[in-house]
């Protein structure tokens, strides 16, 4: 057997950052945080400076590679230098074997040209970091199937994939070899509940095990999660309890547009009392529809306000959820995380009634499904009636992939096509790189007031039959 290299099991980043006076770290996070910072899971893009504890380091994206800081947008870079004078410096960032882990569960992807040493890397992990790291598996093949489940090979101690990781001060239970989980995307997962307020009613139509809607439950939001993996939506309701939100989320196992078209759906008349009924008893409402599994009642939810919808009302809060999206600061995010954790032993309390009829109002859709998501995009078009909305449109955070090849305008084109409406004011976030040539990105936007479904089509259809 070869003499084991260990050196080659780390990754070493060369990175360059930014030595600027204490007091300004968060002012400068704020200036350079749309994709000039370093974005890992578990890492801080501010670091303490070795060097004196009145400065501090902030750590550049690996993509900034010039020292002259060109890479930075000139905007950004001309806001910098007015406001403080900077030393650009190298930072080495070491990702050891314990970055790559989840519970005890060291989860790789070793790629085929060391797949003859595979065994020795799953030796030295495990040797290196038990008690801690239990198992070692290597991700098996591309994900094929329609859960989006990779299969693993345990490579290393013992065979148990059924783990607890914490993010933002949330505890989530699951089967690496049941659910889909990725612990990279822990910044991007903060970064959109940062966007939710307390009383908001969220949409979660691929909700896994709930990364997104265990924290938006948490702050106090109502959550209607659905997943078509059943596993997904077992583990999310016991997430749910240990989080201690089993009350504010709605959990459904069916496909993504049944889903939203059955949140939709306005019962006739002489129904809505008893509607609102079902709604009241966590117990009642289960035996009533087995796919639709709320965890709890939900009578200390705050209520939202009621708008009237027109459309001056819909571009005036379009224009303030915008600001409120390139406002999510790393600061806000920051202190959003703090205040969740203080949250995490309490059960969440609020005042107000619940806001039971989603087909009247919901704040966000998320769809985190980023290989398919845009194909789901066409379940909008009239889904919302307009006769029965009241506020503001929703906003849509629809995840994909963008290739090289591919632009940011193309992917709004295919979404336009798929809503068969023109969308205002899109805004694409850069979630992180996946390969070389492909990235993650999200894109919201406010649903555009052509999808909503018109009273006259109604008549029209009525007519024709």
């Amino acid at each position: 057997m070869e003499k084991l290299d260990e050196s080659k099991f780390e990754q070493r980043l060369q990175l360059l950052a930014l030595r600027i006076p204490r007091e300004l770290a968060s002012a400068v996070t704020r200036l350079l945080r749309s994709g000039c910072l370093l974005d890992m899971p578990r890492v801080k893009p501010v670091v303490e400076d070795p060097e004196s504890d009145k400065s501090r380091l902030v750590v550049l994206s690996e993509k900034i590679q010039n020292p002259d800081l060109s890479d930075i947008p000139e905007q950004a870079r001309n806001l910098l230098k007015q406001l403080c004078s900077v030393d650009v410096v190298p930072y080495t960032l070491t990702l050891g074997y314990s970055y790559w882990s989840a519970g005890h569960v060291a989860h790789l992807n070793i790629p085929d040209d060391l797949l003859i040493y595979k065994d020795v890397i799953a030796k030295v992990i495990y040797d290196k970091n038990y008690p801690r790291i239990q198992t070692v598996a290597n991700k098996v093949g591309a994900i094929s199937n329609e859960f989006r489940v990779p299969k693993f090979e345990i490579l290393a101690g013992k065979n148990d994939m059924v783990t607890e990781v914490k993010q933002y001060g949330a505890t989530f239970k699951l089967d690496y070899g049941l659910v889909y989980w990725n612990s990279r995307l822990e910044h991007e997962h903060i970064r959109l509940v940062s966007l939710f307020k307390k009383g908001d009613v969220i949409c979660d139509m691929f909700s896994g095990i709930g990364p997104f809607s265990v924290p938006a439950g948490q702050k106090g939001c109502i959550v209607y999660a659905n997943d078509l993996n059943p596993d997904s939506v077992r583990y999310l309701k016991i997430n749910a309890k240990i989080n201690r939100v089993e009350d504010y989320i709605f959990t459904h196992n069916m496909d993504a547009r049944v889903f939203m078209q059955t949140l939709m759906i306005v019962p006739d008349p002489e129904a809505k009392s008893q509607f609102a009924a079902a709604n009241c008893s966590s117990e009642e409402t289960v035996s009533a529809n087995e796919n639709s599994m709320p965890n709890g009642n939900h009578n200390d939810v705050q209520e939202i306000c009621q708008e009237s919808l027109d459309d001056s009302s819909v571009v005036n809060t379009a224009k303030r959820r915008q600001e409120t999206s390139n406002e999510g600061d790393v600061a806000c995010q920051e202190e959003d995380v703090n205040q969740t954790k203080k949250r995490n032993n309490k059960k969440v309390k609020s005042s107000g009634p619940l806001p039971v009829k989603p087909w009247e109002h919901i704040d966000h859709v998320v769809m985190n499904l980023p290989a398919s998501a845009l194909q789901f995009l066409d379940c909008f078009s009239g889904l919302v009636q307009k006769r029965y909305w009241k506020g503001s449109l929703p906003w849509i955070h629809c995840y994909c992939f963008i290739r090289s090849s591919e632009s940011e305008e193309l992917i709004l084109c295919e979404a336009q096509n798929k809503l068969n409406a023109k969308i205002a004011e899109p805004i694409f976030h850069r979630v992180r790189d996946v390969a070389p040539n492909k990235a993650m990105y999200c894109l919201s936007f406010m649903l555009p007031m052509e999808c909503l479904k018109d009273e006259t089509e109604d008549n029209v259809q009525s007519v024709d039959g």
